[in-house]
């Protein structure tokens, strides 16, 4: 008689439960209560959808029709008959925003900001002191970031304030006033100043900056009274913290500080989408909570008013709350919650009936029991720089000797952090172990660690990612033959350094939108960006302009390496992708091919820097799943060829 396996592998979870596009994601709630907008897919798409707050998704109405490319972003407009989303081509990032009527839902969405090629949207703010407009910054010149007002229901464009530096933004108060200025100054250091209300004139108040801010000081929060700047800031210290610097005085006070963990700044990378570092009170301005970097991520309540609402929702999962947003009075809430296991639950809280209710699950097929559970990991750097990581283990299967992949994060100013990542669960699933980590140069963990990446591209960093590998063979995970090293974008970069400079390492790798020529992306940065960048890309990696520092970026390059390349590799490619162009990546497969190394190349013609469409995706993943599969030995589904 056969024994029962007491721990059997997981069901194979096809390749569509991970990355077809969810039924129910981005949730947010209108500002009268009444109405829930989220993202759903409509005629192959992802778009709009909204219904009562009392309604199904059998009651909604889709209320875009985009056929051509998926909707990430969207707004609600103070009057809730408005909704407003941005939309790029093909995945040009030429950032659009458009105005959808929802008392004609069926009708053309209207383009707000008819501008030419080059031109894009960067941000969008209500503004409170003149209802039914919003302020839009976006650069019709191209050189140059505006601030417009937009009048939402006619849709007409007046500019609201001029801003005749580039690399200057001026902060504006809740009547549109300009209240503060930041600004890169040419030795990278970032200068806060205070506008006189008065006179106009900016009075310098705060110098920060250095190679700790890569990409700029954040958040940059004007309090609802104009009189203060929340910004994060080290302060002298390994943390980030949450001040306020005062517009009057300059004075610094410490709004909230959590020892031995930095402000989590990570939804600057899609805001709206991912959890700010603030929460704020949508009808009066106030922050209510700030999010830290932990293990798992930590919220700390600022606003005594929220304690009960977010001790509420606190009730409703083991997971951390993820986005939140509220009507204008702060009674009904909608909440998602970061779960490495339950991915996207989205509740509804009624602080005013008491009311909780589960709104949807996005993923109504993937059982937590068939998932892996993410489990942090710390260990040292061959200099001794304490390295943080997560290891996913599959489930079911002895934690020894497994066939592992690298999962490589983008940026480099990025992070992995605690939550679900259908990359690590499909991998998981197929009898991989994952390992991600925080190499120097990731932020959230301290001033330390961000740092050290300096001058280390492709150096230091890719020698954190082998000791990475070293710590997971030492410690039994993994078996030494079957490794793989996936990445996108930076972790595309270091992917193509890993098989380069050090090829006998990994039997696998997959290159997504890697970069492959430095010098030739440095050289593509747009020349009125240079002080900004002076902090990130010309600080961290060298200046291309100066002789010296440009043959470092050439030794540092792949595409100078190719002929070392023989480990079997996937690219995947957008052609549209502006931060990578498709010329890096078919050079390294011409190269290859010539020389008969396995490479397999993926080429979206409707894509830009990551796959949005849903057929690019799927058949991004199932290649993936094929690729690693016949080099590491891992499970695959059923007929994959």
């Amino acid at each position: 008689m056969t024994t029962p396996d007491p721990n059997p592998q997981p069901r194979l979870i096809p390749v569509e439960e991970f990355f077809a596009d969810p039924g129910f994601i981005v949730p947010s709630i209108s500002p009268d209560g009444t109405r829930i907008a989220y993202l759903a897919p409509h005629g192959g798409r992802r778009n709009i959808w909204v219904r009562g707050v009392e309604a199904t998704h059998d009651d909604a109405v889709p209320v875009t029709h985009d056929t051509r490319r998926g909707i990430t972003t969207y707004h609600w407009a103070d009057d809730p008959r408005f909704l407003l989303y941005e939309q790029d081509t093909d995945g040009n990032e030429d950032w659009h925003l458009h105005r959808v009527d929802l008392d004609d839902p069926a009708a053309p969405a209207l383009d707000l900001t008819p501008m030419g090629p080059g031109s894009r949207v960067f941000a969008v703010e209500p503004l409170p002191a003149v209802p039914g407009t919003v302020l839009v910054w976006m650069n019709p010149q191209v050189e140059r970031i505006d601030v417009f007002r937009v009048d939402v229901a006619s849709g007409e464009v007046v500019l609201h304030h001029e801003e005749t530096d580039p690399l200057a933004a001026t902060l504006l108060d809740r009547r549109g006033e300009p209240a503060f200025r930041v600004v890169t100054d040419e030795d990278g250091s970032i200068v806060v100043s205070g506008i006189d209300r008065s006179t106009g004139a900016a009075r310098p108040l705060r110098r920060m900056g250095g190679a700790e801010y890569p990409l700029g000081v954040h958040p940059q929060l004007v309090t609802p009274d104009g009189c203060g700047l929340l910004v994060g800031s080290f302060s002298g210290g390994d943390d980030v913290r949450l001040v306020r610097i005062d517009r009057e005085t300059g004075e610094e006070t410490v709004v909230v500080a959590v020892p031995g963990r930095s402000l989590d700044n990570f939804g600057i990378m899609a805001p709206g989408v991912l959890p700010p570092a603030v929460h704020t009170h949508r009808g009066t301005g106030e922050p209510i909570a700030a999010r830290f970097v932990a293990d798992r991520p930590h919220i700390e309540v600022l606003d005594p008013e929220f304690a009960p609402v977010f001790a509420e929702l606190a009730t409703l999962s083991d997971g951390v709350l993820g986005t939140l947003s509220s009507d204008v009075s702060g009674q009904r809430w909608v909440a998602t919650f970061l779960h490495d296991r339950e991915p996207g639950v989205t509740w509804f809280y009624d602080h005013g009936t008491g009311e909780k209710r589960r709104l949807f699950q996005p993923f109504p097929n993937l059982e937590p029991a068939d998932l892996a559970a993410m489990t942090p990991v710390r260990f040292p750097a061959r200099d001794g720089l304490e390295l943080p990581g997560y290891l996913t283990l599959p489930v079911g299967v002895a934690p020894r000797d497994l066939p592992m992949v690298l999962l490589v994060h983008g940026g480099p100013w990025s992070q992995d952090f605690w939550g679900y990542n259908p990359e690590v669960q499909l991998l998981a699933n197929r009898g991989y172990a994952v390992l991600q980590v925080n190499y120097r140069g990731s932020t959230g963990y301290g001033r330390r660690l961000l740092t050290a990446a300096v001058g280390e591209y492709g150096r230091a960093m890719q020698d954190d990612l082998v000791d990475a590998v070293g710590w997971a063979v030492a410690q039994g995970y993994a078996d030494p033959a079957r490794i793989g090293i996936f990445g996108v974008s930076y972790g595309g970069y270091a992917v193509l350094r890993a098989i380069t400079v050090t090829p006998d390492l990994f039997a696998s790798a997959v290159d997504y939108v890697g970069v492959s020529d430095l010098v030739a992306a440095l050289r593509a940065l747009p020349p009125f960006t240079r002080r900004y960048n002076a902090n990130s890309w010309y600080r961290y990696l060298g200046d291309p302009n100066v002789p010296e520092q440009e043959a470092e970026l050439r030794a540092r390059s792949p595409i100078t390496m190719v002929d070392r390349i023989r480990t079997p590799l996937l690219v995947a490619q957008g052609a549209n992708d502006v931060r990578v162009p498709q010329a890096q990546s078919d050079l390294i497969v011409a190269s290859l091919r010539e020389r008969g190394v396995p490479v397999e190349y993926l080429l979206a013609h409707d894509e830009g820097h990551g796959f949005e469409n849903e057929e690019n995706r799927l058949r991004l993943y199932r290649t993936v799943e094929r690729h690693l599969a016949e080099h590491l030995g891992g499970r695959r589904a059923a007929g994959l060829q």
